[in-house]
């Protein structure tokens, strides 16, 4: 019981702490759902939602982004997908209701995963087909991503983890060169299905950047089992 407890403690200082750390001016804040639901052997739905902000309060809303996407899984280590994105984005202090620019994105990806040791590398390939008002843009996006447990051997139920990567985003036209993430966060493994993720991105573009504190939940589920004991 006391050991749950401190759990939960630790948890809710992971959220509150970063919000004591960071100007409210010079940050940005990203509120963020990733779901899988896994539906068969080889397929899986891919649901996501993205609350951005200009401020570390989520009171000057920066963009919405609605993506999902249908998982092709060709082993455990490696899956493609192919989906839509919905982005509207907002200026700094806006009194719209409504986005100032929207866009509409097909995507396709193939993630691979590779374990040295005790530490999970990701790998993310994406193209990127956009329709951002008028104009047509294509964009491809490479990330290296590292998943280190602290307190356990893997990715379990009650791991603390440390996640950090690099994303890179390369124009198919115009200047070469859109854009670079940086990450680096802590995340806390509730149970099979449930992680909990905060941390800190960097974004550089052309001849800007600007830090944004991240909270994520991601919501991975097996439906397979639930069909199984319905036919069972």
């Amino acid at each position: 019981m006391r050991h749950s407890i401190q759990q939960k403690l630790i948890v809710l200082l992971l959220f509150v702490i970063p919000f004591m750390s960071w100007s409210q001016d010079e940050t940005g804040n990203w509120l963020m759902y990733f779901g899988s639901n896994r539906i068969s052997e080889k397929f899986s739905i891919h649901s996501e939602v993205q609350f951005r902000n200009h401020t570390v309060f989520p009171n000057n809303t920066e963009q919405w982004l609605l993506r999902t996407g249908l998982n092709y899984h060709f082993t455990k280590n490696a899956f493609a997908t192919a989906g839509y994105a919905y982005i509207g984005s907002f200026v700094y202090d806006s009194e719209r209701d409504s986005p100032e620019t929207e866009e509409h994105r097909i995507w396709q990806q193939l993630i691979t995963n590779n374990h040295l040791g005790r530490v999970k590398f990701e790998h993310r390939y994406r193209a990127e087909q956009r329709w951002v008002e008028d104009d047509f843009k294509t964009r491809f996006r490479y990330r290296l991503m590292l998943f280190i447990p602290v307190n356990k051997p893997k990715m379990q139920t009650g791991a603390f983890f440390f996640g950090v990567y690099n994303e890179i985003f390369i124009n198919g036209e115009e200047e070469l060169f859109d854009r670079n993430r940086l990450y680096g966060g802590i995340g806390y493994q509730l149970n099979k299905n449930v992680n909990l993720q905060t941390g800190m991105l960097y974004q550089r573009l052309r001849t800007t950047g600007k830090g944004y504190l991240q909270f994520a939940v991601v919501f991975n589920t097996d439906l397979r089992k639930k069909q199984k004991e319905v036919q069972d």
